[in-house]
């Protein structure tokens, strides 16, 4: 019995439905066997049998409503659910054949089964139950035919079976459209999530390039150095190590900083500025002299924007290590109104920056990444080289926490 009426339950239009058809169903029965007790005026047999129609009539209704509910709409009325509507159906035909009083106790009957059944199965049922009526009246009809007895059953009806089907097939329509809207927002839902996965993962592959990766790099360079001394320069070969295990730490910093999503650790107690100065220090070594210029007076700068830019820089000097075999680099800051931009030169090598690097080389990640950090921050960066000219890099942010339009 719990699942018996969940729909009438949840749909408040058809808790009001179902009141109607119950409340018309009671009062038509009623005012049928009052007339049918005042004006009917035989007697004997007949009389106790049309009693017991009158009775089991409610009967059969109620039973049907508890133990073969209607189906949920946009589905097959259950094998229960049509043989009740059969059985209530052949109560009333032969209580009308008794009683023409029970005339219309149709209507409920009419309605539930519009209600219930699918138009191909509600229609002929419906001009079967209006057929009825039409003869009961004209058959217990006395002196001259009242045309409305004819004409009034078939047009009530066929306005019911109009409105009714109507609804129905506009309930199925939406029960279409909210599917397709569900099916919709699960797909949307879908493609954020895989957005997102993507977005992580690009970050991620950004802050392990210009972090670990680079600092890892940065070891095995000296590390080898270190090796090649070791013999001959014992201290060159000690100086290397010491270096290599300051940057040992600093890449332990910064795995933590990753592992709990917080910025860059340089930025932990120190300002850009400060940030990028210490950073230039550290890129400085024999062969590579790097140095760092603020043009203007930094104000309060957004986190997002610092760590953008601190990012930036550390790949581009990466780069300026690994690929430049430069001699001399600048890192400057400039400050203006509405944005800030940070400018990486060397005077290396140089390259052409439409060429794309050799899939197999496992090179060409820095630059991507660093225009995908800028262009997160809703800022730009470009690149402007020639082979044997050297190379500046130029990262430009809003001063702005906004999102970037995607």
């Amino acid at each position: 019995m719990e699942k018996l009426h969940a729909a009438e339950r949840t749909d408040p239009d058809a808790r009001w439905l179902t009141a109607v058809l119950h409340i018309a169903f009671c009062a038509l029965l009623c005012s049928s066997f009052v007339r049918f007790l005042t004006h009917d005026q035989g007697g004997g047999p007949q009389r106790a049998w049309t009693v017991a129609l009158f009775v089991t009539f409610p009967l059969l209704y109620t039973a049907g409503r508890l133990f073969a509910p209607t189906s949920p709409p946009g589905t097959l009325p259950t094998a229960r659910h049509l043989v009740w509507l059969a059985a209530v159906t052949a109560n009333w035909v032969v209580l009308l054949v008794q009683a023409p009083s029970a005339t219309w106790c149709a209507m409920p009957l009419l309605f539930t089964g519009l209600h219930a059944l699918p138009p191909r199965l509600a229609v002929p049922l419906v001009a079967l139950l209006t057929a009825m009526v039409v003869v009961s009246e004209i058959r217990f009809s006395h002196g001259t035919l009242n045309p409305n007895m004819v004409v009034a059953p078939p047009a009530i009806a066929a306005v019911a079976t109009a409105v009714l089907v109507h609804l129905q097939r506009q309930a199925a329509r939406q029960r279409l459209l909210i599917d397709d809207l569900v099916r919709t927002r699960r797909d949307l839902a879908a493609t954020e999530r895989r957005a997102g996965v993507l977005a992580e993962r690009q970050r991620l592959s950004a802050e392990i390039h210009d972090t670990l990766a680079q600092g890892l790099s940065s070891q095995r360079m000296l590390l080898q150095a270190a090796e090649r001394v070791w013999r001959t320069d014992p201290a060159a070969a000690q100086d290397h190590l010491r270096e290599a295990t300051g940057i040992t730490a600093r890449n332990l910093a910064e795995a933590r900083h990753l592992v709990q999503d917080l910025g860059p650790a340089d930025l932990t107690d120190d300002t850009l500025p400060g940030a990028l100065r210490a950073l230039t220090a550290r890129e400085s070594r024999p062969g590579l002299t790097v140095e760092f210029r603020l043009d203007g007076t930094p104000g309060p700068l957004p986190d997002r924007v610092e760590a953008t830019l601190l990012r930036i820089a550390q790949g581009a000097l990466a780069n300026v290590r690994e690929h430049a075999a430069a001699t001399r680099a600048a890192l400057t800051l400039t400050c203006l109104d509405d944005r800030i931009a940070l400018d990486v030169a060397d005077n290396g090598r140089g390259f052409d920056p439409a060429a794309r690097p050799h899939p197999a080389s496992g090179r060409g990640h820095g630059l991507p990444a660093m225009r995908i950090r800028a262009r997160q921050a809703g800022g730009t960066l470009t690149v402007e080289s020639a082979p044997g000219e050297g190379t500046v890099v130029t990262a430009t942010t809003p001063l702005t926490t906004e999102e970037p339009a995607p």
